[in-house]
């Protein structure tokens, strides 16, 4: 298929960032006002409930698991015409095995909004997480899974975490006054993410240890790791006000991702500019 055809793909990136981006506002929002009434940082799924029972709750769930819907095409769809030009070659499988798994994730995350929207509920994310857990960890060589899922899980952070370091996101991002100058509150949002991914990865690869479904989950429980560290709520409300900028991110890729093969070739990246002003000078 020629990259013309492709175009269609564009609205699809930019709807499922947004869906992304609104995802990690609510959470990181409404984790800061428990803060400040003196509660715990939310999961993803207390947070959404929470969403659900306010007024308009319908509608912004809709709008949320239909933008996270999108993610999941434009990763599959990435993945599949390799859109980001990964190659064929081993890291650029892996690149592409890791999309189509990332779209997966966030079409089970949207198929878990609609629940809510139409009344599903269940014990909590904590528990429901523990329940799927120790049904694999019953399952002969599930612990090994769940440990394995840990390791990728690990990497996934530190991959976050390099990006951030190295700042390589911005060869996918336009060059613009604000993509310019407001990139240090970018990269402090994605090294967020990738602490609390790591956070994750690390809690699962526990729970594999010890065969304790309980120890693993998902941001709820690196929320509540982090909180049973010294300056513990410091490190958790650092962790929300994190988790906001990449929401920031998420949005701003919304609106200026690149995507090398639908690439204009007049359209300058960020990693670009700063190389041509840094000759210049």
């Amino acid at each position: 298929m020629s990259d013309e055809n492709l175009n269609w793909a564009m609205p699809v990136m930019r709807a499922g960032y947004a869906g992304r981006a609104m995802v990690y506002a609510i959470i990181s929002g409404i984790s800061l006002f428990a803060i400040w009434r003196g509660g715990a940082a939310k999961g993803t799924s207390e947070a959404l409930s929470m969403v659900e029972r306010s007024p308009f709750g319908i509608l912004a769930l809709s709008i949320v698991a239909l933008g996270l819907f999108a993610y999941m095409a434009w990763r599959l769809v990435d993945a599949a015409f390799d859109l980001e030009d990964e190659g064929t070659e081993a890291k650029g499988i892996v690149a592409r095995g890791g999309q189509t798994v990332t779209g997966l994730i966030h079409g089970a995350l949207g198929v878990a909004t609609l629940a809510l929207i139409f009344g599903s509920t269940d014990n909590g994310e904590g528990s429901k997480t523990a329940f799927y857990l120790s049904r694999l960890m019953s399952w002969p060589g599930g612990q090994i899974v769940l440990g394995g899922v840990g390791l990728i899980t690990i990497g996934a952070g530190i991959y976050y975490l390099h990006q951030a370091w190295t700042q390589s996101y911005r060869e996918k991002l336009q060059a613009n006054h604000f993509t310019l100058h407001w990139n240090r509150l970018l990269q402090i949002g994605l090294a967020a993410q990738g602490v609390s991914v790591l956070i994750i990865g690390l809690l699962m690869g526990i729970a594999a240890w010890r065969h304790d479904p309980n120890a693993a989950g998902g941001i709820d429980k690196a929320f509540g790791w982090l909180s049973h560290q010294v300056y513990g709520q410091t490190l958790v409300t650092g962790l929300c006000v994190g988790l906001a900028l990449f929401s920031l991110f998420l949005a701003v890729n919304a609106v200026y991702r690149i995507i090398p093969r639908l690439r204009d070739p007049d359209v300058m990246s960020v990693a670009q500019k700063f190389k041509d002003m840094a000759e210049g000078a």
